[in-house]
């Protein structure tokens, strides 16, 4: 969090390996200058050739509220590069302010992030060998086979947490056309398939507020014509993830999740590998739900990712 020296503003940078990005809007706020002005002053700099927009600016995916509504919409966001030439050009004392910070901020996060993740790698390592060492002197039960031979397969996962730290994890998808578009009716009606196999209580599934319906919409949401996620796995993976993380329902979200993320698989015909094989396996998806469950917000995009690469027939 950036704060302008008079104390009245603040901007929320996103750190992003050795560069920050900004919106618009932020830039705006952060010069203390008119979005327009700001919005003339970066097309100039394309236009004159100062800057690539290809490398300098990014598209995300923001949250934002219209009215009662919540809508996902995909902003750019542009990199210090691109601050920095824009603070040159408004020559404002708030734009000297910020590149010192800037500096100074982007330093200590190369250094101590890269140590930080070297180090999260190696205790990760270890403690799935003290785990696959631990299980030869305990029970031999299936449950605990089950959540041994899962911890065992994630350390081929590792690999895509080392890529991730280094910026070279890719999420491969394999593209099949989406067949079956969840919706919010259909979705509550296995939900209470699910409910009637755990007896019925009136707890289970029981929705606390909207969130429920929000994570469903925007699985198929589209952006200017493009579907946010656009792949099968990108949507079941990110179905997932939102039934767990929004806690909509009084009791069972886990258990909803999971069933709703093979329920949408199997409607898309997805859920099984041409050898019949579950793409996605019992103890894995158990994993994988109390992994999201137990997990920060800021590593949706990592989580996402691994589900996302577990599901690839090619991985």
């Amino acid at each position: 969090m950036y704060q302008v020296a008079d104390g009245l503003t603040n901007v929320k940078v996103t750190l992003d390996g050795n560069t920050a990005w900004l919106s618009l809007n932020q830039i705006s706020s952060l010069f203390n200058k008119d979005k327009s002005l700001i919005s003339r002053h970066i097309k100039n700099i394309f236009n004159e050739g100062e800057l690539n927009r290809d490398s300098t600016v990014a598209k995300n995916a923001t949250v934002q509220k219209e009215g009662d509504r919540t809508i996902t919409r995909k902003i750019d966001f542009f990199n210090l590069d691109v601050i920095i030439s824009v603070g040159y050009r408004v020559k404002s004392k708030e734009g000297v302010d910020f590149r010192i910070w800037a500096t100074k901020i982007l330093k200590e996060h190369l250094i101590k992030g890269y140590a930080l993740n070297e180090n999260r790698l190696k205790q990760l390592k270890k403690t799935i060998q003290l785990v696959q060492r631990t299980s030869k002197l305990t029970s031999n039960s299936n449950e605990t086979k089950g959540l041994i031979d899962v911890l065992s397969d994630y350390t081929s996962a590792l690999d895509f947490l080392d890529d991730y730290d280094h910026q070279k994890l890719q999420k491969r998808t394999t593209n099949q056309k989406v067949t079956y578009k969840i919706g919010y009716t259909e979705a509550i009606k296995a939900i209470s398939i699910l409910r009637d196999k755990f007896g019925g209580s009136s707890l289970f599934g029981n929705e606390k507020d909207q969130s429920f319906k929000s994570s469903i919409a925007v699985i198929d949401q589209t952006f200017d014509g493009k579907e946010l996620y656009e792949s099968i796995e990108e949507k079941a993976g990110n179905l997932l993830y939102f039934v767990v993380k929004n806690h909509s329902f009084t009791d069972g979200n886990k258990r909803i999740a999971a069933w709703l993320f093979i329920w949408y698989l199997d409607k898309n015909t997805f859920l099984y590998n041409e050898d019949g094989s579950k793409k996605i396996s019992n103890n894995t998806l158990v994993a994988l739900t109390l992994m999201i469950a137990e997990s920060n917000p800021a590593e949706k995009e990592i989580i996402v990712t691994i589900i996302i690469n577990l599901m690839n027939s090619e991985n």
